[in-house]
């Protein structure tokens, strides 16, 4: 059972749309074995996106994660990480397949309600950042 790292982004949040989306991801086979609200602070999500710190978006990205509450989950299932984007659609909304979070949630590019790890590697990294083993309830 392969974990993946999800969150649902301020956008979303502030839409009422985290009992849709969380619907979608249990609908679609994941199990979510960790999940908590939180606000992150600027220091929080410039360490959390630091592999985007040399990208023209970093400012703009960081900036934006701390606008308001984000729901983090860690979803697990087979082939978690390529299923949870999968089902994310691509991160540009105009270019996502129909029925995915981002094509039926998003606003735009960055506003796009979901965020994935894009590896094992980084859906590591990215759980730890956030949970605990403790916190994790497979």
């Amino acid at each position: 059972m392969e974990k993946t790292l999800a969150i649902i982004k301020p956008d979303a949040v502030e839409r009422n749309l985290i009992g849709k989306i969380l619907e979608r991801i249990e609908s679609n086979g994941f199990r979510i074995v960790a999940m908590k609200r939180t606000q992150l602070t600027l220091p929080v999500a410039e360490g959390f996106y630091y592999v985007h710190k040399e990208r023209p978006f970093f400012k703009d990205l960081t900036t934006y994660m701390c606008t308001g509450p984000v729901v983090l989950l860690v979803l697990a299932r087979d082939s978690a990480i390529a299923e949870w984007r999968k089902l994310m659609g691509a991160t540009n909304p105009k270019d996502a397949e129909a029925g995915t979070i981002r094509k039926d949630f998003a606003i735009d590019i960055e506003k796009n309600s979901a965020h994935g790890s894009d590896s094992a590697e980084n859906a590591a990294f990215e759980i730890a950042y956030f949970f605990s083993q403790t916190e994790i309830q497979e």
